[in-house]
């Protein structure tokens, strides 16, 4: 399940990641890879523990306590300290196939998560670079994401997925794992599409009696399947 999350950052909130990372030091993004996804991986990143990527960070965290999509969609029961990536045209930087691994440790901030959902929150237009699409792959194929700065994708950490080269500009993004509520990616789902259709039809009829019977259906099955 792939969801597209609008307008997570401002347009003031991308000014401002841009300008913080205008004027820190980027490292080789092998740093934080697996022993797998070390072989495929080509960028940049901010290193973790700099005061930069904290106060990036505590940007993009805040901002997603306040989206209520990305809480439907995701469940969060913990999310990772957000890491922040470029891809720049010098190199034809990259990302090979991969899967995320499994668990995730944070030695900087004391974390360790399951990742069931992996997110890419853009902070480079689509115009200021070629190449660089994030491409997913699930049962019905491959899906390429190049989404306007403050936007966000979100999909299952089981996914394979990779990074084209970018060819022109840099692309810029924030990167991040949750550990949901709910582990089971078609559980996950099934209350994202019961979510989805309870505001449509409270938005649509909000007097018929479906609405309370249906939004008590919903937390009866998260109370049921829920990890907190």
């Amino acid at each position: 399940m792939l969801v597209h999350i609008p307008e997570v950052l401002t347009a003031d909130q991308v000014q401002r990641c841009r300008e913080v990372m205008a004027r820190t030091d980027w490292i080789d993004g092998r740093g934080t890879a697996g022993h797998q996804s070390a072989k495929v991986k080509r960028n940049l990143q901010l290193p973790e523990d700099s005061p930069e990527a904290r106060e990036l960070g505590q940007i993009v965290l805040s901002a997603l306590n306040r989206s209520a999509l990305f809480t439907s969609a995701v469940l969060p029961k913990t999310i990772f300290p957000p890491l922040f990536n470029r891809y720049d045209a010098d190199g034809q930087m990259n990302f090979g196939s991969h899967v995320d691994n499994a668990i995730r440790t944070s030695q900087v901030f004391g974390v360790r998560i399951r990742t069931d959902v992996s997110s890419t929150l853009f902070l480079s237009s689509p115009d200021e670079y070629d190449g660089g699409e994030l491409v997913v792959e699930d049962t019905y194929g491959a899906h390429s994401v190049k989404l306007p700065a403050g936007d966000m994708i979100v999909y299952p950490a089981t996914s394979v997925h990779h990074v084209t080269p970018v060819t022109r500009g840099s692309r810029i993004a924030s990167f991040f794992w949750t550990q949901s509520m709910i582990a089971d990616v078609t559980r996950r789902a099934m209350l994202f599409d019961l979510d989805m259709s309870i505001i449509r039809l409270s938005a649509d009829h909000p007097e018929h009696p479906s609405v309370v019977s249906l939004t008590a259906l919903y937390h009866n099955l998260l109370r049921q399947w829920a990890e907190v």
